[in-house]
């Protein structure tokens, strides 16, 4: 909302007229990875989102708030470097913005390359937020997380799988829808 705002203003500023920015705003589809939703089954919404650093997380999960429901959010860490640097605003972002019967898992943090001192791990991030108050849940094997997520799933939950530099996220969030509708067909 903020950037449709902020582009109706540019092109206001610009000389476009307001039918002709309303018109351009109506046809526009989003960026992707940015609260993209790919599809739902019995009930339960999956979204894919680029979310990455703290003040995206927090407006991520605030939008899916928006939706109603619990959240079942998946935070991919990415970098040793950033987890560490950020690791207060992380816990501090998710210990604020999940609310009570939201459940967060965290898979080990998404190496990319370089150099770097391995000290820190997602499990430090679940241990404090879980001492904030929130459900937060190690993912030991990301693997494991489309079936743990079906099984916790239920109507009106909305799944946020969000996490930046690690190309195969997409997948994991399609790899969730394909295990909640599995589990619709087992349940039936």
């Amino acid at each position: 909302m903020l950037n449709a705002l902020a582009a109706t203003a540019a092109a206001a500023a610009a000389g476009a007229s307001l039918p002709l920015i309303a018109e351009s705003l109506r046809d526009f589809r989003g960026v992707a990875r940015r609260f993209r939703t790919l599809g739902a089954a019995r009930g339960v919404t999956v979204v894919d989102d680029f979310a990455h650093n703290p003040e995206k997380l927090r407006a991520a999960l605030a939008t899916g708030r928006l939706r109603g429901g619990r959240i079942l959010a998946v935070f991919q860490p990415h970098g040793f470097g950033p987890t560490r640097f950020l690791r207060d605003d992380l816990v501090a972002a998710f210990a604020g913005a999940l609310a009570p019967g939201d459940v967060l898992w965290l898979p080990e943090i998404f190496f990319a390359g370089g150099t770097v001192t391995r000290d820190i791990s997602s499990r430090d991030i679940v241990r404090e937020v879980r001492a904030a108050g929130r459900d937060a849940r190690f993912a030991e094997d990301r693997a494991d997380l489309p079936r743990l997520i079906a099984a916790e799933a239920r109507a009106g939950d909305l799944v946020l799988v969000m996490g930046a530099r690690d190309p195969s996220l997409t997948d994991l969030a399609r790899d969730v829808l394909a295990a909640v509708a599995a589990a619709t067909e087992a349940e039936t």
